[in-house]
């Protein structure tokens, strides 16, 4: 029996994990890489384990590192199931579908771009050869069917003809829709068989809705061996969901390996009770100078904390009442998954709201943001307000127009509310953005690319670390030191090299074994 580590092994994003029990293959996450675009496609395109070899997947919650590549298993000779949470399957309803609608997106935005690209080369360089300029001018009205749609058929067309590179998505929507068959939700604190003599029962982990502690159960010979697989741990105290597991059931409190993620090991967050001063303070700043907070953000979890604390800033009448806009359709809809499983709110939520017959996620100055044309007319509005956008570290999604036409004003403000992974947009704007601000804003403009085209940094960056949705390095200890769990071996994964190596360090002085995986290593039980 053995675990080998693929995904998130030394590193943050792209979970995978593979049991092998003798008898079956039990694969844990099954996520996306995210980070520098080239690398990233590289290694998402490439999947690591023969998928007609697993038996079934444990997917611990529905972030995209996480699930983001269950199309690519569920596509090629996949015959199993992927089991995970109720509220995890509703969310993957729309998560994985959204996917599938950015990689085409992206795919042929980037193909546009790179099609455009050559026909002004060969404007520039006055080359006649086969195009003449009324053609030129021609094949330009053809990219694009109006002000927000591209004409993607001319483009595929005109690129096939000039021997153009052609960017292709990871995976289309239909392919998204067709994974979705693949999927179970369970209850939580329910076992379930996923293997021969060997179950999987869920606790809540607190990170976001329905995201869980998978504990395995494998009984060999009169043999009982448990592996508990803690996905991303929530925080303590945090609004909207209830807290993380401390105790367990008395039948799955001795773990012979425990893998956690590490994604703050050395780090400790603001207190949760300061968020909404925080906020309260960037908004009330940037609402003076006159200018709007774009807030990069996960469409799933972070988006919804932000739209519940906004809601009680509001109420109380503690910062200007500006319009609050919520650019993602799929947190529109991951908004409405919330309001359909109020058994996972903490006791907080019930008594602020629910109890007063209030909804949490809506109120008179939030609107859902659905069509590109109403995403494109609000990125050019110049009154204050506040935008809420995907995708939180900046990779992809509506969140990129709204930087192309805010990061050059010294007015606004870009928040940043969550983890920005090395090599993403998000992390170069935090770095270079803090460092600015550290400098006094003194000598010019640090220059940032978004799609292809750089502008100046002159907005202020703000960073509010509170917000994450990931434990701290005191709360990631408390899950194993501070609940009824008796652990034998300790597996950290899902984080960045210095932050895993200081929580392995800082458990070790705690008397306990621990070991940090490299992508492809194994350990047997």
């Amino acid at each position: 029996m053995n675990v080998t580590f693929y995904g998130a092994a030394g590193e943050v994003t792209g979970s995978m994990h593979l049991l092998d029990t003798g008898t079956d293959r039990i694969l844990f996450d099954c996520g996306m890489f995210q980070g520098r675009r080239k690398e990233s496609k590289e290694k998402n395109k490439t999947f690591p384990i023969n998928r007609s070899k697993i038996t079934n997947m444990i997917l611990s919650h529905a972030h995209i590192d996480h699930s983001g590549r269950i199309p690519m298993l569920t596509g090629d000779g996949f015959a199993g199931r992927v089991i995970t949470t109720r509220p995890t399957k509703d969310a993957l309803n729309y998560m994985l579908l959204d996917s599938g609608h950015i990689q085409e997106s992206d795919a042929q935005y980037l193909n546009y771009k790179s099609l455009r690209s050559f026909l002004r080369q060969l404007e520039q360089n006055n080359v006649k050869q086969k195009v003449s300029n009324r053609e030129r001018n021609t094949i330009k009205k053809m990219l694009k069917k109006n002000a927000y749609e591209l004409n993607h058929d001319a483009i595929h067309k005109l690129q096939k003809e000039h021997k153009l590179n052609i960017i292709t998505p990871l995976y289309t929507m239909s392919e998204a829709r067709q994974s979705l068959g693949f999927i179970d939700g369970y209850p939580f604190h329910y076992p379930i068989t996923i293997g021969k003599d060997t179950t999987v029962k869920f606790y809540v982990a607190g990170h976001i809705l329905g995201s869980a502690f998978s504990i395995v159960t494998i009984k060999r010979n009169n043999k009982t061996t448990r592996i508990l697989y803690t996905g991303d741990v929530g925080r303590f105290g945090k609004p909207i969901l209830k807290d993380p597991t401390l105790i367990f059931d008395e039948e799955d409190r001795d773990i012979d390996l425990f893998i956690t993620e590490s994604t703050y090991g050395d780090r400790e967050h603001e207190p949760v009770e300061d968020l909404g001063a925080s906020l309260k303070k960037v908004l009330n700043a940037t609402f003076e100078r006159g200018g709007s907070v774009i807030i990069p953000s996960f469409a799933f979890g972070r988006t919804q904390e932000l739209i519940y604390i906004l809601h009680e800033l509001y109420d109380k009448a503690e910062v200007p009442r500006r319009p609050i806009y919520v650019d993602s359709p799929l947190a529109s809809n991951i908004t409405k998954v919330f309001g359909e499983h109020p058994e996972t709110y903490d006791k907080e939520t019930h008594e602020v709201f629910l109890e007063k017959g209030k909804n949490p996620f809506h109120f008179d100055k939030i609107k859902f943001v659905q069509t590109v044309e109403e995403s494109m007319q609000l990125t050019k509005d110049t009154s204050s307000h506040v935008v809420i956008s995907a995708s939180g570290m900046c990779e992809a999604g509506r969140i990129l127009h709204h930087l192309r036409y805010k990061i050059h004003n010294a007015k606004n403000t870009i928040l940043l509310v969550g983890y920005m992974a090395e090599n993403t947009l998000g992390r170069r704007i935090q770095d270079l953005g803090l460092k600015s601000i550290e400098a006094g804003n003194n000598g010019e403009a640090p220059e940032i690319k978004i799609l292809g085209k750089t502008y100046p940094l002159r907005a202020k960056v703000e960073k509010i670390g509170g917000f994450s949705a990931h434990g701290d390095k005191h709360e990631l200890e408390k899950i194993i030191t501070g609940s009824n769990l008796r652990i034998k071996k300790i597996g950290i994964v899902h984080g960045e090299e210095a932050q895993s190596a200081a929580f392995a360090k800082r458990l070790q002085q705690k008397g306990y074994d621990t070991f940090i995986p490299k992508p492809g290593d194994k350990i047997s039980l």
